[in-house]
């Protein structure tokens, strides 16, 4: 426990009113406390929470508790005022911290004591009599009482903490961890009932975090950086025949409108300051369309007598999807199988690679853009160790030098390569095929041949196939000379070794001194450097010409989706980041959970809540293709340069094929982690996606429409998930999984999750919650999404975390619902709400709620029509 001196003294104060009398005599009052403290800076009362409404009860018991943030901590001269009402109208309840303003409620008395009185009392509880507003007592009393079960080490709701204390942690928290990333913290306490008659206290808290801004921002940075790359390429491509280079000119100006709307979008951006979250209002605003909906992360704390304390995260963000660009035509995933269609069937002015060939050629230029400067700087070393005549130096940098030369030559001999070279000579000035040759020789007036439509790769007999052959051949056999010449001169520096008569000593050292092994491999190293050279510019040649096909064929429509899917992704790529840096705050000190890092890496699982009905149908297709593409996406742990926040900051580089993040830690807590990943080995995420529409136009869909999409997905993802535990269970011991107090087997949840994917249910919501239990039992990520992340994503949180104190820390059966209300009415689901719409109120209409399954429809009061 802190010391009663302490700035932030851990004070959490639970509320109880005895012998309460209704303004109305007939009636018993429903009644709410309002808890204020006073400011120490301007001397007056500054409302500061208040507690849920208990209904026709005399005697009133609150699970709502009242914590202290950081602008008032709790020093024992801390003066708290607690003021108790009578609520006549109940749906006053969703505005409870503004309800003085209205006439609804009857003021029934209040009570001052300071934190002082309350640590001095005995069993740190007050019963304190109520006064009017003129300072006479009234009717009932109100006690107040410090909740103590379990010792609440860190309070400041500014830090995300761990369950197993340690001088690293603390260090750590000491470095300001979490606050370059999460940031402006809500919370929430509450104690409820077990069924062994004990209490235990819960805390919900709800964080914006930074990465909803800098990852959107890092990634248009990057999408520009390569479309200005893929313009020069295409510059480079050198004399192309004018019909080639009319479409060269009509791609380079279509990257150019790309380029110039991101910087545009990127400058707007930039001017926002302070900002870390998007609301649910600016959804289709298209400054802040690459800016995910709504995201917060979410952690439920739990204390219970002799037990360590328990976590559980999730987080909340708005389905991905393009919502200024809207769904009329359907989204990512009808949109692209649309196009390739088409493009293949219209495609009759540019030579048609299927999509496999064209992700080769961008595989192509990717390995050797890393392949060609890592060969120079090997080639570097090796001169350098010969330089300085070290044996175990050359033998070292000649093995490295032979992988990186052996996979290069490897990557280019590739058929693709051949042929695009083939295709690319044809498209040069005065290129002419046997055929128009032959022609021309039996019709002088022949008109020219047009360009036909080509369902292959062509191959043309005019140009020597055999150049690119020798071409990459030489490279190899510039490296084999290299080797040779390595092992000659290690042979004779090896019989230098060997006792030599003294009069031809003078001969040896003369014929053998340390320059000689440099010059006598520079002029094969730089041969090789060269031979990499040319091969290098002629295959970035021929690949930048099958991207120029691809581009060409894709005017306008690609560039549309192209943009379209920058969106999407980049919105899902800010939700993983989070997800991912808040999972490994939480596991730092967890070796299980670190072994299984490295060793397989981490599930993702996205619970979706979009029907497959209008627009939400499109949503759901662009979240599709959004999810999907996060398995482009890697992560790579690093040691920060300082701790300072700017230095801890997630970081992503990359193209779209393939985007690392790298999270920088403090030095300190760096070096704890296990060796892989201190030597930045790549950790994987596993992204999964569920669906279960809950809402009135899902029941449209089941009854007259189309649920396919929603099956389709569900089946995929399960498939995915069940490969995970496979590989997961092979490589990693099962003892380093959580333990929960249910004791049911991964596989029987998996069976039970398979099962329930092909029932023939409508709005079968146990999908969601096995793979949403499976995925916390797999060490895993959870997210929630919604169209907004704001009101059928309330729903599915706070059931998801009182599912879990009643499975896991025996939440009493008799206080289920009553814990349900209460963090629908007070809990940080409706601040959340509060955050993005300006109401207290979730935004369901009677219809809505008639279509929703039962146990996510809000408390009475809590809902109705707003504009959002």
């Amino acid at each position: 426990m802190l010391p009663v001196g302490s700035p932030f003294l851990p004070i959490f104060l639970c509320v109880a009113c005895n012998d309460l009398v209704a303004s109305g005599r007939d009636r018993k009052p429903n009644a709410l406390v309002q808890v204020a403290v006073i400011d120490p800076h301007k001397q007056h009362l500054v409302s500061h929470a208040c507690t849920e409404i208990v209904e026709a009860n005399k005697d009133p018991l609150f699970l709502t508790g009242v914590t202290f943030p950081s602008e008032y901590p709790a020093s024992p001269e801390t003066l708290v005022k607690l003021s108790v009402y009578d609520a006549k109208d109940k749906t006053q309840e969703s505005v409870s911290k503004h309800f003085l303003l209205c006439m609804c409620v009857s003021f029934l008395g209040s009570a001052t004591f300071s934190v002082g009185d309350l640590l001095r009392a005995k069993d740190e509880r007050l019963t304190l009599s109520l006064r009017s507003s003129d300072g006479v007592c009234t009717a009932g009393t109100v006690v107040v009482s410090r909740l103590k079960m379990g010792e609440m080490e860190e309070v400041d709701v500014d830090q995300i903490t761990t369950d197993i204390p340690s001088q690293k942690v603390r260090l750590y928290r000491e470095s300001k961890r979490g606050k370059e990333v999460f940031k402006n913290p809500v919370c929430k306490v509450y104690r409820f009932q077990t069924m062994d008659s004990k209490w235990m206290l819960v805390r919900e808290q709800m964080e914006e975090c930074t990465l909803s801004f800098s990852i959107p921002k890092q990634l248009l940075a990057l999408y520009i950086q390569e479309d200005m790359s893929r313009v020069q390429d295409l510059k480079e491509l050198g004399d192309l025949s004018p019909h080639w280079d009319n479409l060269r000119k009509e791609v380079m100006t279509r990257y150019a409108g790309i380029i110039s709307s991101y910087q545009e979008t990127l400058a707007e951006m930039d001017k926002i300051n302070g900002c870390s979250f998007k609301p649910s209002c600016c959804k289709a605003q298209k400054s802040l369309e690459f800016i995910p909906i709504n995201l917060h992360t979410q952690r439920m704390r739990v204390t219970c007598p002799k037990k360590t304390d328990a976590f559980y995260d999730i987080v909340t963000v708005g389905a991905p999807a393009a919502h200024f660009q809207g769904f009329k035509g359907g989204g990512l995933q009808r949109l692209l199988s649309r196009y390739e269609a088409e493009k293949k069937s219209t495609a009759y002015q540019c030579i048609y690679y299927s999509p496999e060939h064209t992700a080769k050629a961008q595989e192509v230029l990717n390995i050797m853009s890393l392949l060609q400067p890592l060969i120079t700087r090997l080639v570097d070393q090796l001169l350098q160790a010969a330089h300085e005549h070290s044996s175990p130096g050359l033998r070292d940098a000649l093995k490295h030098l032979s992988d990186k030369t052996e996979q290069f030559v490897h990557t280019l001999k590739d058929e693709l390569v051949k042929s695009a070279l083939l295709a690319l000579h044809a498209a040069q000035p005065g290129y002419v095929s046997k055929n128009q040759k032959s022609t021309r020789a039996q019709s002088q007036h022949q008109e020219p041949l047009s360009l036909k439509h080509q369902d292959t790769i062509p191959h043309h007999k005019e140009y020597d196939e055999e150049e690119w052959d020798r071409l990459w051949a030489n490279v190899a056999k510039c490296l084999n000379c290299v080797i040779a010449m390595v092992d000659k001169l290690q042979e004779e520096d090896n019989t230098k070794q060997d006792p030599v008569p003294e009069h031809q000593l003078a001969d040896v050292i003369t014929s053998h001194n340390p320059g000689d092994w440099r010059e006598q491999l520079c002029p094969l190293v730089t041969r090789l450097k060269d031979c990499v050279m040319e091969v290098v510019e002629k295959a970035k040649r021929a690949m930048t010409f099958v991207l120029l096909q691809e581009a060409a064929c894709s005017i306008p429509q690609g560039f549309l989706l192209q943009q379209r899917r920058d969106i999407v992704f980049s919105q899902a790529l800010a939700a993983l980041a989070c997800g991912f840096v808040m999972r490994l705050y939480a596991g730092m000190q967890d070796k299980g959970f670190l072994r299984q890092l490295h060793l397989v890496g981490l599930v993702a699982q996205f619970e979706s809540l979009l029907s497959t009905y209008s627009e939400e149908f499109g949503m759901l297709e662009d979240m599709e293709v959004g999810i999907s593409d996060l398995q482009r996406v890697m992560f790579k742990i690093t040691e920060a340069k300082s701790d300072d926040l700017s230095d801890l900051q997630p970081l992503v580089c990359g193209r779209r094929d393939h985007f690392t993040v790298e999270v920088p830690l403090p030095k300190l807590v760096f070096h704890t982690l296990p060796e892989e990943i201190k030597e930045g080995k790549l950790l994987r995420v596993f992204p999964v996606l569920f669906n279960v529409g809950i809402n009135e136009q899902q029941t449209i869909a089941e009854r007259f429409g189309d649920i396919s999409l929603q099956e389709r997905i569900n089946q995929k993802n399960f498939e995915t998930l069940e490969a995970y535990y496979k590989s997961l269970s092979e490589k990693v011991p099962l003892e380093c999984l959580p333990c929960f107090q249910t004791q049911t087997d991964i596989k029987e949840l998996l069976e039970t999750l398979g099962q329930n994917v092909v029932a023939k249910k409508k709005k079968n919501v146990e999908i969601l919650w096995t793979a949403g239990t499976i995925c916390r039992r797999l060490n895993g990520i959870r997210f929630t999404s919604c169209k907004s992340a704001k009101d059928r994503t309330s729903m599915s949180v706070t059931l998801e975390q009182c599912a879990l104190l009643r499975d896991e820390h025996q939440l009493s059966k008799d206080f289920f619902v009553r814990a349900l209300d209460c963090m629908r009415r007070e809990g940080c689901r409706i601040e959340n709400v509060q955050k993005n719409i300006k109401c207290r109120k979730y935004a369901f209409n009677m219809l809505q709620l008639m279509a929703f399954p039962k146990c996510y429809r809000p408390p009475e009061g809590t809902y109705g029509k707003v504009d959002s």
